[in-house]
């Protein structure tokens, strides 16, 4: 009776048991599957070693002194450049200020220039009107009376006002002159009425070439 009792139990028992080993099984080869496939992954895509600290850090502070001293001669050349740039800014800056102040005077001395031109040329009209007053004057008075006053007359007057006269009056005051003042005023006047000596009259005239010896007679 208890034999045929535990038969039919142990006969449901044993699906149960051969599921629950089952599903042990699909777990283990969940679990050697995700291992495989990780160890795959290892080997295909290794990490990267980790870097040598001994090496690293003496190269990275190479590169950082280098940087530096770099950095350094930048600063350094543009400081010096920016004094360079600054003393060629003077330097204009005092050419600009002296040309101006050269052309002011420039402008000033052509001002001062044109004042003297102007004036010298009103003397020169006034002295000519003066000299052509004093040649009318001399003019008209009588040759013996005239003749007493240019004796006495300083050179720069009395040569101007005699070249200025017409000559037949001239002539007869230069008669009722002595004869010693009469010659020294002719000879100032011919002093100012000579040309003076051109470049043609300073060249030498060329010398004539020698004339040829004749050929001696054929014998």
């Amino acid at each position: 009776m208890n034999t045929r009792i535990k038969l039919p139990r142990l006969v449901r028992l044993l699906p149960a048991v051969v599921l629950a080993g089952a599903a042990l099984l699909v777990l283990n080869g969940t679990g050697l599957v995700r291992d495989g496939a990780a160890l795959a992954e290892t080997v295909l895509n290794p990490a990267p070693a980790p870097a040598n600290k001994d090496y690293a850090e003496p190269d990275q502070q190479i590169a950082s002194a280098a940087e530096a001293d770099l950095l350094t001669s930048l600063s350094r050349r543009r400081t010096e450049l920016d004094a360079r740039q600054g003393t060629l800014q003077t330097q204009a800056d005092i050419l600009a200020a002296t040309e101006k102040r050269v052309d002011a005077k420039i402008a000033q001395l052509q001002t001062l220039q044109a004042k003297i031109t102007s004036l010298l040329g009103d003397r020169d009209e006034a002295q000519k009107a003066q000299i052509a007053t004093l040649v009318k004057t001399y003019s008209a008075m009588k040759p013996a009376s005239a003749a007493k006053i240019f004796e006495t007359l300083p050179d720069p007057v009395l040569v101007p006002v005699a070249q200025a006269m017409k000559s037949d009056v001239m002539s007869l005051v230069l008669a009722q002159m002595s004869s010693d003042k009469a010659s020294t005023l002719t000879i100032k006047l011919a002093d100012r009425l000579t040309l003076p000596q051109t470049t043609d009259a300073l060249v030498p005239p060329p010398v004539a070439a020698a004339p040829a010896a004749p050929a001696a007679p054929k014998k």
